[in-house]
Parts: structure tokens; sequence; C-alpha cells
């Protein structure tokens, strides 16, 4: 059995419309420009100008004191699971959460820590839940020492957690003496659908992040904010993990590009979804999720077909889309998919559907 990502042959064709997820996104010119004639020096130094300038300004547009430049947003996670947790630690978070289904078990693996999952529709939990899974401190017991959301989340349909259940969950958590964690792989897409600014929503988690791979559209990078000790903290667990970036201000001055031209547009990408849930919901067999911002998931069942060979089939036609569990496949809308795009993906997967099985 092989794990790694097949690699597809040359002459294989790239989808008409890509919609396997918003990391499919090209850096565009200006982007690649910004990048070319960043100004650079050691990030172990903390003597490149331009991750300096991403860190001040995430922090900032976090409300946190202080910010920690990474390659992507699952070492955001673990770097911060490494830093809150210890060996034997329990982590409480939704049972379909990034931590759980998407990072290889590295909670477990790297931190030695457990992630509990909890129940609760569109891949969130409420107060009372969080409140039900805790336990009181006893030496038979793991210790409860984090408690983790992901906003918005994916699984649960790019769904946005609403500002008074992240702020209960974050008090109830700290009355708990845990601390709290958000993973913020699409908070900007929260905030733009939400009208909720980032700070505010973050104002009760002790460490949070952003990712630029996404919406975005940038090629490379994520930023982890928290309290000043917080980042000291992790900076250990960054040089343990594979240390500094050294002259990284190239890719982070694509970040500071997408910081101030791509976070308004992400409004273009939620209405396009919106625009494809229309759509697809007109098509016979297929049940869709109505999006609250630039996800779509489909149910593929009434079409009598498994989301992974019926994902097959439609990028055989020229469409793109990630299969998300049995019967679940998923279309992200992004920078590069324009409401022409969606309104051809949506012909083609209608053409595709009424072709029999191949």
């Amino acid at each position: 059995m092989t794990l790694a990502p097949a690699r597809p042959g040359r002459e294989a064709p790239r989808p008409r419309v890509n919609l396997y997820s918003d990391t499919q996104t090209l850096p565009g010119a200006a982007m690649r420009r910004a990048m070319a004639e960043a100004e650079v020096g050691d990030e172990q130094l903390a003597a490149d100008p331009t991750i300096n300038a991403l860190c001040d300004r995430v922090a900032a547009l976090l409300g946190k004191e202080a910010a920690m430049f990474l390659p992507s947003g699952t070492m955001c996670n673990e770097i911060a699971v490494l830093t809150h947790c210890r060996p034997g630690d329990e982590i409480l978070g939704h049972e379909d959460c990034h931590l759980i289904t998407a990072e290889g078990g590295a909670p477990w693996a790297l931190a030695g820590a457990r992630v509990r999952g909890l129940a609760g529709a569109r891949g969130q939990f409420d107060a009372p839940t969080l409140a039900a899974a805790l336990t009181p401190a006893s030496r038979y017991a793991p210790p409860q020492t984090l408690v983790a959301v992901e906003q918005t989340a994916n699984l649960g349909g790019g769904s946005v957690w609403p500002l008074a259940r992240l702020r209960d969950i974050a008090a109830l958590a700290h009355a708990h003496g845990m601390a709290t964690h958000m993973d913020g792989a699409r908070l900007m897409n929260a905030v733009v659908a939400g009208g909720v600014p980032a700070a505010e929503m973050a104002a009760g988690y002790d460490s949070v992040w952003l990712d630029f791979t996404k919406g975005l559209g940038a090629p490379l990078g994520a930023v982890l904010a928290g309290s000043a000790a917080f980042i000291d903290a992790a900076w250990r667990w960054k040089q343990r993990l594979g240390g500094a970036l050294r002259q990284g201000g190239m890719a982070a001055a694509g970040c500071l590009y997408a910081l101030d031209h791509n976070i308004e547009r992400l409004a273009e990408d939620h209405a396009n979804a919106a625009r494809l849930a229309r759509g697809l919901a007109t098509l016979p067999g297929l049940a869709v999720e109505m999006p609250e911002t630039n996800l779509v998931f489909i149910d593929t069942r009434g079409t009598g077909q498994k989301a992974a060979p019926l994902g097959a089939r439609l990028g055989a036609a020229g469409v793109a889309l990630s299969a998300m569990g049995e019967w679940r496949l998923r279309a992200g809308l992004h920078l590069d998919v324009d409401a022409e795009a969606v309104d051809l993906a949506i012909a083609l997967i209608g053409e595709a559907l009424g072709r029999p099985n191949s």
C-alpha cells in the first residue's frame, strides 16, 4: 500500500474548472512580482524585514501580542498543540475537526496528546456539549488542557461559528483551567461572511492562526499568533521541527500582497459558491448543502454512486472535485474560478450525470 499521492502523467489534462479545493489558487503576476522584489534577511536572527512586517501585521489583525511565520496551517496547529500540551493530555475539539481527520494523527504522534471528538451539527459543538465532556481533575484521568475550534468548519460545510458560541466556549474552557486554540484556516472567510472583525472572533483564544494558501491565494505560508510568551515557547518547537525559514521574506511577501488585495474579494467566492449550489441542486440525484462561505458539499447517494468514483468521473468530464467521505463531494470556490466558470461546471456536471456510467 502506497501513501504517497499519485503523480499524474504528463498527458493528464488540467481540469476545465478546478474546484478540488481553494488551495488550488495560482499566484498572479502582481503577487509574483511582490515576492521577487521582497526585501529579505535571516529569519533566525529576526532580520528578515518582510517576515517581521507580516508577523506584526497578522498579530495586530488577530488582536495578539506576537506571531510566527510557518510554511503551512497544519504546522501551526501542531506547534500550537506541542506548546500547549504535554504527553498524556487530552484536547477537546469537534469530531470532524482538522486535528482529527487530516493531520495524520500528529497530536498523538508528536505531542502524545489525544483529541477527543465532540458532536455537533455543521462541524460545531456548543458550550453545553463541552461542559458535558469536562472531567474533574483526577490522577486516573488525562489532564484536559486544550479546547480547539475550527473557523470556518471545513467538514461542517464551511460553516461560520457564531461569535456568542465562540465566546461561551472560550469562557467555559478558561474557567476549567484549559487553554483555547482557533484553527483559522479560513478565518477571513468567516470575517467576510459574518461581518465580525478577526480580532473579535479570536479574542477568547490563546492561540490562533491564519492560512494564506486557501482563499487568500498565496502559494506558501501561514501565521500563528498568541501572547509574546506563547510565541517565544512556540519558537522552540519551530526550531525542533526544522528551524527558521532563513530568507523566507519572498514567501511572506505573497502573504502581505494577499492581505492587501484578496480579503474583500472573498465575498465573490461566497457568491459563486451559492451560484454553484443553486445550479447543482437542479441536477438529478444530487443533494446540495447551501453554503455559508466558499465550500459546497454535495451528497451523491441519489445518483447511486459513491463520492470517489463519481468524483473521478466528473474529473474526466473536466470538473475537479474532492471526495470528503463515502457519499460526499466538496467544491472549493476560489479566486481562479469566476461566475462563468461556475456556469461551465454546472453544465459539465449535468452533462456527465446525464450519461450512463462507463
